[in-house]
Parts: structure tokens; C-alpha cells; sequence
């Protein structure tokens, strides 16, 4: 006899409640700031992402230079401050699928002489080409950023890449002396060279095995000049497409430095959910399932470990982030969702995990910077907000560059309606330059606040600062021409006795704290 699915549903909804009943209130964290050789956490696990499609590129960070919203050659002024406020360390550009179908040089040259086309991925709006490629290099200059190029494989070709590669880095040559008419003498600096996006689908729909051998082929003529060097990353998996990995490791692994993985937060892709109007279930459904990535990132590792023992090949998660339905009244093409704080409960969880995976992970890329799905700013014309997940990255970039420190905390766990195991409790450590200790902490709990108690193994802190990340609500947002609902506060809640912390983390809240 068949179980109604309605009935096993409720069952997993009341587990789920009796569970958030009872889970531990008090967490104990132990941080081992002693231990030895532990791993950089790269700058990059803080990465943004941009791409042609809706209004991230044009209105959310160019406006051109004859607009009359301020800018800065261009770039609204707005958009440009908050972004350096951010500490972006590197920007992936043109996209995402816009990518494959981008031909380069339809983007240099005089702005009014560019080419007019269609954007057939996104929203079928017209790409007017303003934004190319000295645009993107510039702006990339502006806020001290690495740029992350991802060339066209889909319906490009090698030599179109190769020229693009020689276009942006050569100090000499014809693809030199055509930069320099178009304005700019001195060749760039390009770190990071994307061969391809999403292969497996709107970069071509080829095969693992076919896109390998594609793969070495545009790479190979991908070459280094005039000192450039770069550092070429190859199409990986969707999620847990683990057998994508092992071919490319397979056929690959000596060709390519780094290997992506794309996972986005989407429970049901035909039905994604409202970014606003959300029930305490969904919600808690949202950020067990955004915590797959522990362990989509784990078996990623494990692949390549298998075949790079020596870890020589970085995974880089060049798309991530929560993926739901578009606002009302807006282009279903345009991607263009709020952010609340449920956003920042996600962001807060996964970038904690990004900071434990560090010995092979190298990069991460949300998606997107502005205007599109889990966006670090919102822009209405000449309007702008700041979104409760710009404000995690802004927390967090404290572990820019710094050395991990190994902790553990003695925590219950969150399961899900839809199944979905998560601690309930959520923390990273580093310690920078200075010698600074650093602690990110969420506490997932929309009911309860968590006591909660900081071991470390030989240090005593002298002293303790913080902020808080909160609002009144778990879906509060920022709008247009309102006070912001989410915003950082200053922490004073922390305590120090000899090698111990203890504070209290309010419901759905995150926290750092810097210690010295």
C-alpha cells in the first residue's frame, strides 16, 4: 500500500519542529590557534561575479559618461565606492552563458561604432556592446580587483580566444598596437582565464570526454605574454556531476590550473519560491539545502585528490548563491530578485564553509555583483541600497589572506522538511597579518538565541570587538528610499575570563569578532 506524500510530509515537518524544540541552546566552540601549517585562506573565496544580463552591467555599474546619474568616467560613483568598500578581490566577467556567446571584439573600439545584438539568454533585451572589454579591465584597476576572464568556447574560436588573450596582456605585436588606438598602450594584467562556461549545457551541450579534448585545444593557444601569466581554469560540474570531474582530472589534469564547480540554492527549479514571502519551513529548507555544498565541495576533493595528491589543480566555485523567482512586474530574464536576511543567513553559512575547504579551494564567485539574483547591491536608477548580503561579505573579508585556525563546535543539527541535515550553529577562525584573530558565527535558529562559549588552547585575549548582523524580521530587506531594515551594529556582548569567550548570538544572527 502506497504512503500518502501529504501525511509524510507533515511527519517530516513535525520531526523537524520537535527537533528545533529541543536542539542545544549553549554551544561550546574550541579554537586551536596552536596548530601549525595550516592554509592561506585565498582572497578569491571572496570573489563576485558579473555578466551582461539584466541591469548588472548597465545602470548597476555603468551608466557612461554623459549620464546624469554620478559617475566616474562611467562607473556611477555610487556603485564604484561601495564595491571598493568591499575589498572585491576578483570579478568574473562576461558571464555566466552571455559568455559563450560573446565575441570580443564586438566591445572595443569607439562606443557608438559597436556592434547592436540581441542578448538571447537573457531577457532577449539589446546589448549595445558600451561595456567591453577596456571597460571591464579598467574598472578591475579601479577597485584593485583580479580580473577573471571567461572566454568563449561555446561559439567562439581558438584563434578568436588566442587574440583576446594577446589583445589584453601583449606588450608588443598587431593585437598591441590595436589596443593602443583604441586607448590604452600598456597591456594589462590577467590572472585568471576562464576556458569556457557551463559546456555541459548553454556553452555547447558537449560531453565531458568532448569538452576535455576542446578544452587542451583552447588552452594550449591561450599563451603567456610580456611577463603575463595565466592561470587557466576549465569548465567543471554542475553540483554533484562527480563523473565530469574524474573525466576532466583524467584527460586534463596537467593542462588546466583550476577545475569549476557551479551549485546554486534552488530546491525546485520549476518552482523556486518567492525571495519575500517565505514560510519559517522554507526557510530553514533554504539553508540546509544551500549546505549541500560541504559536501558537494568534500567529493569534488576527494576526485581530485585521487588524481593530484600534490593539489596542484584548485577547484574555484565560480557560481554560487540563492536563485529565486523574479520580483513581480519585472523581465523573467532579468534575474532580479530582493535580498533579506535570509540571503545573509546563506551567505554567512557557505562562506564559513568555503573558509574550512581552503586546501583546495581557491576561488568563489556569487552571482551576481549587482542587480541579479544574490546581489551585493540593488540599484532603481539613480537609487541604491545596500543588500543584508553585501554586508556579510563586507564582515567577513577580514579573512582575506589570512591563515586558517582549525576549530570545532559541539552543536545539534537542523533537518529540514525536505530532509536536509546542517549544524545549527555556524563558525570560522583566521588570523591575519597583524596577528588578529577572527570569528565568524551564525546562529541559524529563528526561535532562540544561543549562549555561547569560545575555548582556545593557550591564547588570552586581551580584548574583544564585534558586529552584529540582525533584523526584525528573517525576510526584512532594504528598499528604495527607505531606512534600511538590515544593517551592522557594533557587538559589546562578548566577555573575556582567561582562555574563554562567552557571549549570546540573538535568533538568526551573525556575528565577527576580532580579538586580540
Amino acid at each position: 500500500m502506497g504512503v500518502d506524500a501529504t501525511f509524510m510530509k507533515k511527519i517530516f515537518l513535525i520531526s523537524f519542529l520537535a527537533m528545533a524544540l529541543n536542539a542545544q541552546a549553549q554551544v561550546v566552540v574550541s579554537v586551536h590557534e596552536t596548530a601549525k601549517d595550516q592554509p592561506v585562506i585565498p582572497a578569491e573565496i571572496y570573489g563576485q561575479f558579473s555578466e551582461h544580463l539584466g541591469k548588472c552591467i548597465y545602470e548597476g555599474i555603468w551608466v557612461g559618461p554623459g549620464s546624469s546619474i554620478p559617475n566616474v568616467d562611467g562607473y556611477r560613483t555610487d556603485v564604484l565606492n561601495a564595491l571598493k568598500a568591499l575589498k572585491v578581490p576578483v570579478l568574473r566577467w562576461p558571464g555566466g552563458c552571455f559568455a559563450d556567446e560573446y565575441h570580443w571584439m564586438d566591445g572595443i573600439g569607439p562606443r557608438e561604432d559597436r556592434p547592436k545584438l540581441v542578448n538571447n539568454n537573457w531577457g532577449g533585451t539589446v546589448e549595445d556592446n558600451s561595456f567591453g572589454t577596456h571597460e571591464f579591465l579598467n574598472l578591475c584597476e579601479m577597485l584593485g580587483a583580479e580580473p577573471y576572464i571567461s572566454g568563449n568556447v561555446g561559439s567562439g574560436t581558438v584563434e578568436e580566444l588566442a587574440k583576446w588573450v594577446e589583445y589584453m596582456t601583449a606588450e608588443n605585436g598587431t593585437m598591441a598596437e590595436l589596443r593602443a588606438k583604441n586607448g590604452r598602450r600598456e597591456p594589462w594584467k590577467v590572472k585568471y582565464l576562464g576556458v569556457g562556461n557551463e559546456n555541459w549545457g548553454c556553452g555547447g551541450d558537449m560531453t565531458a570526454q568532448y569538452y576535455s579534448d576542446v578544452y587542451k585545444r583552447y588552452a594550449l593557444y591561450a599563451r603567456n605574454y610580456s611577463g603575463n601569466s595565466l592561470f587557466k581554469v576549465a569548465c567543471g560540474a554542475s553540483g554533484d556531476d562527480y563523473e565530469w570531474t574524474r573525466t576532466l582530472m583524467k584527460n586534463a589534469r596537467s593542462k588546466m590550473n583550476g577545475l569549476s564547480v557551479h551549485f546554486y540554492t534552488v530546491r525546485d527549479w520549476n518552482h523556486k519560491g518567492s525571495a519575500l514571502q517565505f514560510t519559517p519551513e522554507e526557510y530553514y529548507a533554504t539553508l540546509a539545502y544551500s549546505y549541500r555544498i560541504d559536501e558537494i565541495l568534500r567529493n569534488h576533493s576527494d576526485i581530485m585528490d585521487a588524481y593530484d595528491p600534490q593539489k596542484t589543480v584548485a577547484l574555484m566555485l565560480d557560481e554560487w548563491g540563492t536563485w529565486f523567482d523574479v520580483e513581480p512586474g519585472t523581465n523573467p530574464g532579468h534575474l532580479f530578485q530582493q535580498n533579506t536576511m535570509r540571503d545573509a543567513m546563506v551567505a554567512a553559512v557557505n562562506l564559513n564553509v568555503f573558509n574550512r575547504h581552503t586546501d583546495r579551494l581557491k576561488m568563489a564567485n556569487i552571482a551576481q555583483i549587482v542587480n541579479v539574483l544574490q546581489s551585493m547591491i540593488l540599484t532603481d536608477g539613480p537609487r541604491m541600497v545596500l543588500t543584508p548580503t553585501y554586508h556579510v561579505f563586507r564582515m567577513f573579508n577580514v579573512h582575506q589572506d589570512a591563515t586558517f585556525v582549525p576549530s570545532e563546535a559541539s552543536c545539534g543539527t537542523i533537518v529540514s522538511c525536505d530532509g536536509d541535515v546542517m549544524p545549527s550553529f555556524s563558525q570560522s577562525v583566521s588570523r591575519d597579518s597583524a596577528g588578529l584573530i577572527h570569528i565568524s558565527m551564525a546562529n541559524p535558529y529563528l526561535d532562540k538565541a544561543v549562549s555561547v562559549e569560545v575555548n582556545f588552547d593557550e591564547l588570552k585575549p586581551r580584548s574583544v570587538s564585534g558586529e552584529i548582523l540582525k533584523a526584525s524580521a528573517i525576510n526584512a530587506c532594504n528598499e528604495f528610499g527607505k531606512a534600511p531594515q538590515v544593517q551592522p551594529a557594533r557587538f559589546n556582548g562578548a566577555r573575556v575570563s582567561g582562555k574563554k569567550l562567552t557571549l549570546t548570538l540573538p535568533a538568526a544572527s551573525v556575528v565577527v569578532l576580532e580579538i586580540k
